[in-house]
């Protein structure tokens, strides 16, 4: 990986690309750090420490996303996650509504229209979330003075943060190194990785015997090695579906007889189960402490049981009752979200067209047949490993109490994002150097 961005910069047009990324990466960075107008921000500050002090875990996931910005509430707490939520939107319309699958067909422009779409509902999703984090604030008496016009500033500034973190993906994938969304998103996660390595250096080796001290660094270091190698593996695996094209006679010319494959991804749908199975936990949690309201007798027991951080908690192990709902939604969204992405029998109709068949299988329904079987078979495996790297941080948060953000879902985003990003850059040089011999 290092060999290949080291190559990439001694070429001029992928150099610049490089830089621009990182560019845009530094503008984004510095986003971080410019505070919301009109927020009290030591009263705020006070109110999150408050928070996670005694166990919630809701807006610590929000933080993580952020890269800090929600805890500092900067111009960009937002983020992206309008962006990803809108995404997430079009592309279930798009499964629900023929005439948007049809513009999806249309190639670019079609593409093109989803995309504007796409920003629309992101602004107006950010439109919706600002406006109730600053009604929020404002019941709390979180802002500078009580006024309404500091709750539409907020709103204005909260909103253009999310709009402009948009724009800066669009730009980065199209003049940086591609997946501009992505990247972004990965650089605010990376951005904590610091913070939560001081912190379990101050909780389990500072101040400690040396002895001690070893064996949790030791530990602690096996722990993230094998979370990042089980994270490369489930990422690369993939089931390869052998595809066979038959032989056409035209003229004096024999067209086809090629052999090709269909790559199955074992984790057909990366990270979006966690982050679906969160986002569903940690919303009432975030709603009630926005409106100031804890909850009592019974909701205040669903709150606890839908707490991250009341999980495999040894004095009180029966809200980790949540953990098994949570796995259960996991197994549940892993199928639910290829269901909505990968059309078995859409590839088997596509392959008879083109005349492709499956070696000792009939084209038609009993490919489709095929693929489905195999699939269900394949995105449990892929269930069971996206289980395991969600689960265990949380298991090893709750039985040692070491809260950090390089949990499942960012280590998922992370070895992903930069894979992918190292893959794109190996193909943007192998088109140079394509490009390269041609014009000699």
């Amino acid at each position: 990986m290092f060999t290949t961005i080291k190559n990439a910069f001694k070429i001029k047009d992928i150099r610049v690309k490089l830089l621009f990324t990182l560019a845009m990466l530094c503008v984004i960075r510095l986003g971080s750090a410019i505070p919301v107008p009109g927020l009290n921000s030591t009263v705020f500050k006070s109110w999150y420490d408050s928070l996670t002090s005694d166990g919630s875990s809701a807006f610590g996931f929000m933080d993580r996303f952020t890269g800090g910005s929600f805890e500092n509430m900067s111009i960009l707490a937002l983020n992206i996650t309008p962006y990803i939520t809108s995404s997430i939107i079009i592309q279930l319309l798009t499964i629900a509504i023929p005439k948007l699958e049809e513009i999806q067909r249309d190639g670019e422009t079609g593409r093109k229209k989803l995309a504007a779409w796409t920003r629309y509902i992101t602004v107006a999703l950010a439109i919706i979330e600002s406006v109730a984090m600053a009604i929020g604030f404002y019941n709390q008496g979180f802002l500078i003075e009580k006024n309404p016009f500091y709750v539409v500033q907020i709103v204005a500034a909260l909103t253009a943060g999310s709009a402009f973190l948009m724009w800066i993906g669009e730009r980065i994938t199209d003049k940086g190194v591609g997946n501009g969304i992505s990247i972004v998103l990965t650089i605010n996660i990376i951005s904590r990785f610091p913070q939560d390595i001081t912190s379990l250096f101050t909780q389990f080796v500072s101040g400690k015997p040396i002895a001690s001290g070893v064996v949790a660094v030791v530990f602690i270091v096996a722990i993230i090695i094998c979370m990042v190698v089980l994270v490369v593996i489930l990422n690369g695996a993939e089931r390869r579906i052998p595809v066979q094209y038959a032989k056409k006679i035209q003229g004096r010319r024999t067209l086809g007889g090629s052999k090709s494959e269909i790559p199955l991804k074992v984790n057909t749908a990366g990270v979006m189960p966690i982050i679906f199975a969160m986002s569903l936990f940690q919303f009432p949690i975030i709603i009630s402490q926005l409106v100031g309201y804890n909850g009592t007798g019974v909701w205040r027991e669903i709150l606890n049981y839908l707490n991250q951080s009341n999980w495999c908690d040894r004095s009180n192990m029966k809200y980790t009752v949540g953990l098994l709902v949570y796995i259960l939604l996991l197994i549940f969204f892993a199928y639910f979200y290829t269901s909505i992405t990968f059309n078995p029998l859409e590839i088997a109709d596509n392959m008879k067209k083109q005349g492709g068949f499956i070696p000792g299988i009939r084209p038609g329904n009993p490919t489709s047949d095929y693929l489905t079987g195999i699939l269900n078979y394949i995105i449990f495996i892929g269930a069971i490993g996206l289980t395991i790297i969600g689960v265990a941080p949380i298991i090893f948060n709750g039985l040692f109490n070491a809260s950090v953000s390089f949990g499942g879902t960012s280590l998922i985003i992370v070895v992903s994002v930069v894979l992918e990003t190292v893959k794109q850059i190996e193909s943007q040089m192998l088109v140079r150097n394509y490009k390269g011999f041609l014009d000699d």
